[in-house]
């Protein structure tokens, strides 16, 4: 008769719910399986799938009873892991919602809104668009795999149990934060520096003969050439985009490796 001791038992539940814990707050956090259009069955389904592979080859777990104050706190760790890599992707995917935003309110798309579930609040058209081809090219990129790896392996440079964090490693990850406004801007200066430039012009052209009407040829123009520059943007995306996921995978590895006690 196969029987099974409580101390046996509670080492099974350790080597699951802890590195369940740590996968779960990763998905819920990264912005392509964190996102509300994904079930949450599916979302769980996977965690527990990819929990369960790497549960025998993770490092031995403490000798900590699940629960106790010292199990709880574990778990806390696991979540704060998962949060903090989940938040570098958040970033990364960011950077290209801002660039949506400063070319739309140049173009004069402002105004033109949608209700985005992810966020939960409004969302630039323009932001929602490029946002969307972000998503593609990642996925197309293999991305999603090599984030996968890295999560699995972050139980080998962030065994379970640490007992603490390296504050620098928060520092790094409240930097990287500015990703959002700095690479942002440069996708999208190629398209508001020159509609920047015509509305300096058309500004001049207002004052030099002021019976133009302004209002009444501003905003087509800058309409048909901010669409013209996107069109050409769109030739180079694929290169921006390539150079900013090997940046942003390169940022979350280096944040781990930051995470570890000194």
């Amino acid at each position: 008769m196969l029987e099974v001791t409580f101390d046996q038992l509670q080492t099974w539940l350790a080597a699951f719910l802890w590195p369940f814990t740590r996968i779960t707050a990763f998905l819920a956090a990264s912005p392509l399986w964190g996102h509300s259009s994904v079930p949450n069955e599916a979302k769980v389904g996977l965690a527990v799938a990819i929990s369960i592979v790497i549960a025998p080859v993770i490092p031995p777990l403490p000798d900590v009873p699940i629960l106790s104050w010292a199990g709880v706190w574990i778990m806390v760790e696991q979540v704060i892991i998962g949060l903090a890599m989940g938040m570098v992707m958040q970033f990364t995917f960011g950077v290209v919602q801002a660039a949506g935003v400063f070319i739309g309110l140049k173009m004069g798309l402002a105004f033109a809104t949608f209700f985005d579930p992810g966020s939960g609040t409004n969302m630039v058209v323009l932001s929602r668009i490029l946002l969307m081809i972000t998503l593609l090219m990642f996925l197309a990129f293999n991305g999603h795999l090599i984030v996968l790896e890295i999560l699995a392996t972050s139980f080998q440079t962030l065994p379970i149990g640490l007992g603490g964090f390296n504050p620098g490693a928060f520092e790094m990850l409240a930097r990287y934060s500015g990703v959002i406004f700095t690479t942002g801007t440069l996708l999208a200066l190629p398209v508001v520096g020159p509609l920047i430039t015509i509305s300096l012009a058309l500004g001049i052209l207002n004052r030099s003969a002021p019976q133009l009407t302004v209002f009444s040829i501003g905003f087509p123009t800058q309409l048909l050439v901010g669409m013209f520059l996107l069109m050409v943007m769109m030739n180079d995306i694929t290169a921006f985009l390539e150079r900013l996921f090997a940046h942003a995978l390169m940022k979350q590895q280096q944040l781990l490796d930051m995470l570890a006690p000194l």
